[in-house]
């Protein structure tokens, strides 16, 4: 297994990787925004991105995208191939595009937003913590990258300061990091299910 930064030369996975990031939003029934083969095809192209092949098989992906002139970055689109999950690989590509992240944006915070508990638990683990939608950027190229996620129409109706997804934020100027105790499940859980309650009672008005 091979875990390496993307460049253009990773191009003929373009495809599938948007296939993959597609199907998964389908057969989890959760926010996860689409993304086409242009879009994976100019991350690689920047070196923003990262790839995990099993010789010449696509296995996993994930990505930088930039806000704010460099003020924040968020790592999006964390995938693995349905025919390698449960194997531990998410974490690890989810450890490499972060210390990526680190290394070729070091003054910028760190963001994830997501519904997904693997992801946030991975996010708790290596220090990053829930925080309000007021913390992260206020980019709005970032947020219209949200337009194909199924729970846009929340975003939009809050205004922006709240979705089912829930925002983490990781300071890596800041020494509370350091220090950072990780978040149990049992948080994020009950984050999801207020989110959730407060989504269903809405929809019923």
């Amino acid at each position: 297994m091979n875990i390496i930064i993307a460049d253009k030369s990773h191009s003929i996975y373009a495809n599938i990787i948007s296939e993959t990031i597609s199907n998964a939003a389908q057969v989890r029934g959760t926010g996860i925004a689409k993304r086409t083969p242009e879009y994976i095809f100019t991350k690689m192209e920047n070196g923003n991105a990262v790839i995990a092949l099993d010789g010449s098989s696509f296995v996993g992906f994930c990505y930088i995208e930039k806000c704010g002139h460099r003020k924040f970055v968020a790592n999006s689109g964390l995938n693995v191939h349905p025919d390698y999950r449960g194997q531990g690989l998410a974490k690890q590509i989810k450890h490499v595009v972060f210390e990526h992240s680190r290394t070729k944006f070091p003054n910028a915070k760190i963001f994830s937003i997501t519904t997904g508990l693997a992801v946030m638990k991975m996010n708790s683990d290596l220090g990053y913590k829930p925080v309000t939608f007021s913390e992260l950027t206020t980019d709005q190229s970032f947020w219209k990258g949200c337009q194909t996620c199924k729970n846009y129409d929340v975003l939009q109706r809050t205004e922006q300061s709240m979705c089912l997804c829930t925002g983490m934020l990781y300071d890596q100027n800041s020494i509370e990091n350091n220090n950072k105790k990780p978040i149990k499940a049992k948080v994020f859980q009950r984050l999801k299910r207020i989110k959730e309650t407060l989504y269903l009672k809405k929809n019923k008005k």
